[in-house]
């Protein structure tokens, strides 16, 4: 449990960054936070001193403590380099080491610094990434959302960075509340291609596995009904496995009982990308359900565990590095005061052929 005292100033910090207490402006009195916290007046005044030692506050004696307005100080790098902030849900695995790199290329050519923060896609985490990056003081800052189909309670933050001029874009998804520039793949077009591709291949009892916390994955789930209905093939509810964060460290087991129950039914399966398609993969060979003869599986986001696992996965295509160069550029031309820069992207996604898609309209009558 923390002490009291770190809790006071983990709140008055946290209204500081998000713009709650702006600057030069009074926070409580010293009574009104032993009120509010229950402490002791040493308790506030140990709280204060901390925070003022920081560079958060000032003491003006006889007219109480005011939020300094020089409280964004770069805690490291020279006043020459500007620092850019970069927040991604994951940093090690899947995609997301491909567009850090493209991010760190644009950035190294006009010798910007990268500042890295991670959040888990965990709401408290973003929080706690958000606070860093405004502390710091930033120059620029590239966000990847945090359960981004999700309410937000971290949008003060994205409007502090607003208030106080500061260009940020997003990747891969965007908070819908807010108006702000973003690059992204059409996820839309990318399930929508999958699905027909399987369509194509003479299959129309065609399932999907979505993950439903992230923008990405109800824009996936939108392509898969519009091309089911183009086919006019029915949407089955039961032939859909949703998850989400949470629950993600059980996919293997439900996927196990999703396939069971519809074995018999069947015939390919949409997934909401290559980590999950690999899943299917693993779980289909305990099973005993030959890929592609029995189920035909398609993925998505051309990820490098797709390219090197022992079974060549049909997915489609994600810009990944250029998309990462492409967000760089953007905030970097937004310092530089270059005016009419788009603000939103959209990439297009090309089908990769594979050997998880069994062509039934090829097999003989």
């Amino acid at each position: 449990m923390k002490p009291k005292y770190q809790v006071i100033i983990d709140d008055i910090k946290s209204n500081i960054l998000s713009g709650t207490y702006k600057a030069s402006e009074q926070i409580p009195s010293e009574s009104t936070l032993q009120d509010s916290y229950n402490v002791s007046r040493q308790t506030v005044r140990k709280a204060i001193l901390e925070l003022s030692n920081e560079g958060f506050l000032r003491s003006e004696r006889g007219s109480g403590t005011f939020v300094s307005s020089q409280y964004r100080t770069k805690s490291g790098g020279s006043a020459a380099k500007k620092t850019i902030g970069v927040i991604t849900t994951y940093i090690s695995d899947y995609i997301f080491p491909s567009i850090i790199r493209g991010i760190e290329s644009r950035l190294n050519e006009d010798n910007y610094s990268l500042l890295l923060a991670s959040t888990n896609n965990d709401i408290a985490q973003e929080k706690k990434a958000l606070e860093m990056m405004l502390a710091y003081g930033v120059d620029g800052l590239i966000i990847e959302p945090t359960r981004s189909n999700e309410y937000n309670p971290n949008i003060a933050y994205y409007l502090a960075f607003r208030e106080q001029e500061i260009p940020f874009t997003m990747i891969n998804a965007y908070y819908e509340e807010l108006e702000v520039p973003f690059f992204c793949l059409d996820d839309v077009q990318s399930s929508y291609l999958a699905t027909r591709e399987l369509i194509a291949k003479g299959h129309k009892q065609i399932g999907i596995v979505a993950k439903m916390d992230d923008l990405q994955g109800k824009y996936r789930m939108k392509g898969y009904i519009k091309a089911l209905g183009e086919a006019k093939l029915r949407f089955h509810s039961e032939h859909v496995l949703s998850f989400d964060t949470s629950t993600k460290p059980h996919l293997s087991s439900n996927l196990e009982v999703y396939l069971n129950d519809n074995r018999d039914e069947l015939t390919a399966l949409v997934c909401y990308n290559d980590e999950v398609g690999l899943e299917v993969v693993h779980v289909c060979g305990r099973l005993g359900i030959s890929i592609p003869d029995e189920l035909s599986i398609i993925g998505q986001d051309n990820s490098y565990i797709a390219k090197s696992a022992n079974i060549k996965l049909t997915t489609l295509t994600h810009p990944q590095e250029q998309m990462g160069r492409d967000a760089a550029d953007w905030v970097i031309k937004n310092l530089q005061g270059k005016k009419d820069l788009p603000t939103n992207t959209y990439y297009q996604p090309v089908l990769i052929e594979g050997e998880t898609v069994k062509d039934i309209l090829a097999e003989p009558n």
